[in-house]
Formats: structure tokens, sequence, C-alpha cells
């Protein structure tokens, strides 16, 4: 069965095949980075690292490059308000971005381009001066830099509308004035009193990229001027991605990009997600109500890329309560297996596998897994799965979380629960039952689980619920 995807170009299913054969070119949009990234962010920086995994799963050797906006309005306005350098400003937000990352178990990409760097201002500025020389581009009353985008026929394709939709009632930047045509966009802006500092010299003076010419830049630069793949939300589509498209293309003579892969947007809790709502959450938010790392990235993962994901307390509950079933049965299979590692072959990832081979369907790929989880859990119930068999199980589970990356976390017991677990069992052994229930409901409180087995005390994450993280 062919791995298949959604083609935003073509709003068509269709089956992957990269350029080279083996090998994927993959580019995914990244943060800008003048702030913490929200939920709403890593819905999307999620879906792309489950797409590169499952094709490093299918035997591909990804080469993913994933940009860093460090100059724009945003960060000009941030560095100024707080009277710092640019640099200085957007460093503290790249370091938390890349914490987040690891805290969501993200695969780190091969290239994390940032826009300031100089290697990239020059390819952006060359890139530029073509379009300028094949009449793509043009130098506007202000000293600005402008694409003339009816010099591009496919103008509009990827968001499917017509260019002669585009009129005088959309939303225009101040600072662009001058242009031919009202959707014509920014390459390279003049610089004035707002960018303080923060500018670089070209042939058309002091001033700064564009949002759009940034990522066509550092893509193509990194990359190649044909990629096989590129990701981002869906509000990347227009303008940004419809840019890129037209500026690479018309500088490259070439096909920018065989497929364009986008995911819905994150609601919370049924709103959009807003500060004025109360709803706007970052990863770090989240920690502090207690919340782990794992279990957003689970209920981040559990919903297919292109449907909306309603993003509620109650999901991170479920995903709790999900991750902890799923260790409760590892730890089964690691107690039948024994200490020998497993020797017979892997079989029953073929539904995992191809329930990700069809568009990620990642709803199909966890029913799969938590069937396996119900089906075997019966057979240890009955004493009738072998050790050779729950060695084979974990070795699958090990398949599993090379895309998923679900497994357990390592987690440290407080020395105060340790005392308490260690009182109760003196308790139980003593048959005072009373204390130990009391051990057992301050242990809760804490946090943490005692389940009490053949085997002794059994300790575990508590599952919390949505009521109490509010």
């Amino acid at each position: 069965m062919p791995i298949r995807f959604f083609n935003t170009l073509t709003r068509q299913i269709e089956d992957f095949s990269p350029r080279e054969p083996g090998v994927v070119r993959l580019y995914t949009c990244g943060p800008t980075v003048y702030n913490f990234a929200h939920i709403g962010n890593f819905r999307a920086y999620i879906f792309e690292d489950l797409l590169q995994r499952h094709l490093e799963f299918r035997g591909y050797r990804v080469d993913r490059a994933m940009n860093l906006t460090d100059v724009d309005d945003k960060t000009i306005r941030g560095c100024r308000a707080a009277g710092l350098p640019l640099a200085d400003f957007t460093a503290p937000f790249k370091k938390a971005f890349f914490d987040d990352l690891d805290s969501l178990r993200i695969k780190r990409a091969n290239h994390f381009p940032e826009a300031t760097e100089s290697v990239h201002i020059e390819r952006m500025i060359s890139m530029i001066s073509t379009l300028i020389e094949k009449g793509h581009a043009y130098r506007a009353e202000d000293g600005s830099v402008y694409f003339r985008i009816r010099s591009f026929s496919n103008y509009g394709n990827l968001a499917h509308f017509n260019l002669e939709d585009l009129r005088d009632g959309v939303r225009v930047s101040n600072d662009e004035y001058g242009k031919e045509n009202v959707g014509d966009f920014a390459l390279w802006k003049t610089w004035d009193e707002a960018d303080g500092d923060v500018g670089w010299e070209s042939p058309w003076g002091r001033g700064r990229p564009g949002w759009h010419i940034e990522c066509s830049a550092m893509a193509t630069g990194i990359l190649g001027p044909e990629l096989d793949i590129h990701c981002g939300g869906e509000d990347n589509i227009f303008p940004h991605h419809e840019a890129e498209i037209a500026q690479s293309e018309c500088c490259t003579g070439k096909k920018f990009v065989r497929l364009w892969m986008h995911c819905r947007h994150l609601q919370v809790e049924g709103s959009k997600m807003a500060k004025s709502a109360g709803n706007f959450f970052t990863l770090r938010d989240l920690i502090e109500k207690g919340w782990s790392g794992r279990e957003v990235r689970y209920a981040l993962i559990s919903v297919k890329y292109r449907e909306p994901l309603n993003f509620t307390f109650e999901g991170l509950a479920a995903a709790r309560s999900a991750l902890q079933r799923l260790d409760e049965w590892t730890a089964r299979l690691r107690e039948t297996a024994g200490s020998e590692s497993a020797e017979n072959p892997v079989e029953g990832l073929e539904a995992f596998g191809e329930a990700l081979d069809d568009d990620l369907n990642i709803s199909a790929a966890l029913a799969s897994v938590f069937e396996t989880v119900r089906l075997t859990n019966r057979k240890m119930d009955e004493a009738a799965l072998s050790p050779a068999e729950a060695r084979t199980l974990l070795k699958w589970l090990n398949g599993v979380n090379s895309v998923l990356a679900l497994e357990p976390e390592v987690e440290k017991i407080p020395e105060a629960v340790e005392g308490l677990l260690t009182r109760r069992a003196e308790a139980r052994s003593s048959k005072d039952w009373k204390l130990s229930d009391t051990l057992r409901d301050e242990i809760l409180a804490m946090g943490w689980m005692v389940k009490d087995t053949k085997d002794g005390q059994k300790l575990s994450l508590a599952v919390r619920t949505a009521t109490s993280t509010h």
C-alpha cells in the first residue's frame, strides 16, 4: 500500500513519492520569536513531527528545515518596547521554543535557519535582485520593493481564489503605498524610524526583508529549489505560502513544492484561543497546572491533522488516562516477558503503519494500538500470554513509539510520597486498614495513586480531573 497524503494545492489525496528516491526534503514553517509559542502553534509542530517520524518509519531519510522568524514587525516592536537589541530580545524566546520541543518530544529538524543570519539576508537580496531583473518585482515610491502578482499567472492556485477577487477591501499595511496593485506584497521594506537599529544595507538602501521572502530564501538555500513537502497551519496558506510559491518559482523557474500539507486550527474549550477569552495557553502554562509534555503531546496528536481540534481539560484528563492504561500494559508485558530479548519477528505493525499511510490517520492508528492492549490484557488475565509473545509485543511497541513517542517518562517519586508509601506498607503488614486507607488518600492528594497487587504496592501518577485544573 503506498503512502498517500492530501495535497492542499490539488485538494486531492495523492500517492506520495519524493523527487529523489529514499530522500524527503521537508520544510516546515517555524515560530516568530517575539513571545512564547502557544499550544495552537504546537498543534502544527506535532503534526509535522508525526509526519517526519512516520516517513522515517517507512524507511525514508528526511532532510528537514524549520525556520525561526526573528525579524518582522512583531519582533521589532517587541525589542523597541523592551529597550533591547533585536538579538537580545529574541534570544530567550528561541531558547524557550527549543525547551518546549524537548518537553513535547518533537524531533529536532536538521536545520533551524534564522532570518537574521547574514548568509540568508544575502540570499534574500540576491533573490529580490533576480525578481527585479525578470520583471516580477519593482521599487515603489518609498524605496520598498514589491512583488508584482500579476506577473505570475498561477497566483491564487494554492488558496483556490481568483486574482480578480483580490480587491481594494483587503487589509493593507500602512507603510505599503505606491504599489501597482493592492495585492502586491513587500519583498524589501525600506527603513523608517520605527525600525530603530534594525536594518541591513541593500541595492535599494537600508531596510529589512519581507516575511515571505525570508522563507523562500531559507528553504531553497538549504534544501534546493524543489521541495518534496512544505507544511504549516491553514492560516499560512494565504498569503504566506501563496507568496512563497510565486516568488520562488519566478526566481528559479522550477516547481517549488510537490506536496503542500496544512493542519486545521486549534480551538480551546470550543472557542477561538484568545487572551481576552481567558483560554490562551502556552505549554509552560499547562505544565504549571500539573500536566506533562507527554500528556499535552497525546492530546494534540490524537486528532487527525485535517480535522479541527477542540483542546479541553477533559481531553487532557483522557490523555492522562490513556497513557496510564498504556503504561500499566507495558509494565505487565515486562513482568511476563522476563529478562530475555525478543528474537521473533514482529507482526501486528501492519494495521498501525497502514493507518498512518492513509493521510496520517492517527485515529485508526491509535485504535489499532489500544485494540492490541485490550486483547493481550485479556490473555495476560488468563495467564495465556507466553514470555516470547510478551517480548515480541514489547519490540512491537518500540516500533510504535518510534512514531508516536509516547513511552513512559521516568518520574522521580518525591521523598514525602516515598515516606508515606513505606508507612502504608507497615500499616498493611499490621492489618491497620484504617491507617492504610488514610495514607492512600494522602498519597492521592499529592498527585500519586497507589494500587495493591499480589507483588505489593504499585505507584503511578494519578489521573487529574478536568475541574481541578482551572
